[in-house]
């Protein structure tokens, strides 16, 4: 019975070690930084060159090369064209969606009409 309780208690400090092991990534390197940063700057001015959806309120942060898009969009159109965006950007090997659709009078407190 105690060599029952010894693998048993090996295989949870294995399981416990893997666990850790996988919940912590490797801490970046100072040129990955750089380069998620620089890739960062890229979609954000691709997003700000589009002609034709208002991207400001759309946030942008990359890590080893995936691209999370948050914040907000007032259109499935301008949802789908930034994530269009994001993918075209050299450096850029996924893109994340947590964008929100805002819909109309739900920020600012307005009631979408413009009237105050």
């Amino acid at each position: 019975m105690a060599g029952l309780t010894g693998r048993a208690c090996a295989a949870l400090a294995a399981s416990v070690l893997l666990a850790a092991a996988c919940s912590s990534a490797p801490p970046k390197s100072p040129e990955q930084e750089r380069a998620d940063a620089a890739t960062a700057e890229r979609i954000y001015a691709a997003l700000e060159g589009d002609p034709i959806f208002y991207f400001r309120d759309v946030e942008v942060s990359v890590d080893n090369g995936v691209a999370l898009l948050s914040g907000y969009v007032w259109t499935t159109d301008a949802l789908y064209r930034a994530q269009e965006i994001a993918r075209a950007v050299p450096g850029v090997m996924r893109v994340r969606d947590h964008m929100e659709l805002e819909r109309q009078g739900n920020r600012g407190g307005g009631d979408g009409t413009g009237s105050g």
